[in-house]
């Protein structure tokens, strides 16, 4: 049965696709599946599948290439080859790199084969995207460890019969020195100085190491080496993919189509997703989190991530847009099913309903979470006066210090058992308060108990 929407609209029917084993990984194991090729009876005209592929999309370099190619693969019967790098520089992969990842299984829904590339042997170069010093190098053991979750997680989205999962050390690592000065050979250094990142470092003085400028070309021959038509990245890594058509037609095959995706904004609506800027939402966070934090963006935003983040059409938006502007739908009521649908994606149905319905207990009715933390009376709050709430919240992390708590309590933004604050000491509470406290602060909440 068809999954995908678009091909459903469309009539197409999906047979079962013949799957050959993938070749063991670079630890030796294994065990994905990859088509060898898709068989599909009514497939859309070749227009619909581009519109299909190009919602979401930045840019295509070129556009009429990718057609042809197209045009071609169905000719022949074989699958067109779509690439995308991943360099396991961290654990979790959060909703920007899903960007890419949905792109990609939007080539998986019309039969081609997508190549979930690990860059553990760039990740010992570190990428210098955006960099204005040498990225550290990481450890094998970092790199394997990251890599392993990435497995765990990209099948979220991802079709594994129709995912090849490699590693660059399968070529790279036994690429021998005489390879490697025949690659650098086949590009300049003016040209790479070229990009942005060296070019600014260059100019200001800032060291630039020779391993960095190896870093495209690696990239460059992994597309050479996995024959791809096709290299997704973000608009950031537009240069590295150009490299790797380059270098493509240097080794005598075609060069490959580039296709890049926009870096979605995070929850601050104006920098990159981004772990290190706490404006992320991570794929494998409990549902309630990730529910709250899309009802926490703003609705111009809200538009971005139906397209970048949805099946959703395009006409499908405009139309939301339309009735939000005429009055006939409510902002809230849209984010709320953007919220229902990512929650869905990464865990399930019910999950987003429970997860709806824990936020507008706690957020708009403003109740006791269901999964409240309980935490013992902390010592050292107790005093003859009462109980000091500004070290309650620094010592049950309700604030990050006790300055912080005292900014919050003076914001009007602390509740103890329904009750709003305005005091750093709450009189008599040891004598008067119920066997426990209810404490809320901001938009957290601890169930306070006292010691025996």
């Amino acid at each position: 049965m068809v999954t995908c929407p678009f091909l459903a609209m469309c009539g197409v029917i999906l047979l079962p696709v013949s799957v050959t084993p993938a070749r063991p990984t670079r630890n030796g194991g294994l065990g994905l599946l990859q088509s060898s090729h898709a068989n599909l009876i009514g497939v859309p005209p070749i227009d619909e599948q581009l519109t299909y592929l190009k919602k979401g999309l930045a840019e295509i370099i070129r556009e009429e290439d990718l057609r042809e190619r197209l045009v071609q693969a169905a000719q022949a019967g074989r699958p067109l080859r779509v690439k995308a790098g991943f360099d396991p520089t961290a654990p979790d992969l959060h909703l920007g790199h899903t960007v890419l990842l949905r792109k990609m299984k939007h080539f998986q829904d019309l039969g081609h084969t997508v190549i979930f590339l690990i860059g553990d042997m760039t990740s010992l170069i570190g990428d210098p995207t955006g960099r204005n010093i040498t990225r550290p190098p990481m450890t094998r053991e970092e790199i394997d460890r990251n890599a392993e979750t990435y497995r765990a997680q990209v099948f979220k989205i991802l079709d594994p019969e129709k995912t090849e999962v490699r590693f660059n050390s399968e070529w790279l690592q036994s690429l021998r020195y005489e390879e490697l000065v025949r690659l650098c050979s086949r590009y300049t250094v003016a040209r790479i100085l070229e990009r942005d990142e060296f070019s600014k470092r260059y100019k200001d003085g800032v060291p630039i190491s020779v391993h960095e400028l190896l870093y495209p070309l690696a990239q460059a021959y992994d597309s050479v080496a996995l024959k791809c038509d096709v290299e997704m990245g973000g608009t950031d890594q537009k240069f590295n993919l150009l490299v790797g058509r380059e270098i493509q037609k240097d080794y005598g095959q075609p060069p490959q189509i580039v296709a890049t995706v926009p870096l979605l904004e995070g929850l601050d609506g104006v920098n990159k997703m981004s772990k290190s800027l706490g404006n992320y939402i991570g794929i494998t966070e409990p549902p309630e989190i990730m529910y709250r934090k899309v009802m926490q963006i703003g609705d111009s935003l809200m538009f971005r991530y139906y397209e970048l983040l949805t099946d959703r059409s395009l006409a499908q938006i405009d139309h939301m847009r339309v009735r939000i502007a005429g009055e006939q739908l409510h902002p809230m009521q849209a984010k709320a099913e953007l919220a229902r649908l990512i929650v869905t994606d990464f865990h399930s149905a019910a999950d987003a309903v429970r997860a709806e319905e824990e936020f507008n207990r706690v957020v708009r009715r403003h109740e006791v979470p269901s999964d409240i933390q309980t935490v013992p009376l902390p010592d050292g709050v107790r005093t003859a006066a009462g109980l000091r709430i500004d070290k309650l919240l620094a010592k049950t992390r309700l604030a990050e210090s006790v300055s912080d708590a005292v900014r919050k309590i003076k914001a009007g933004a602390v509740e103890i058992n329904g009750q709003r604050v305005h005091d750093l000491v709450l009189a008599n509470a040891l004598a008067d308060a119920p066997a426990e406290l209810i404490v809320h602060a901001g938009k957290n909440w601890r169930k306070v108990v006292p010691q025996n």
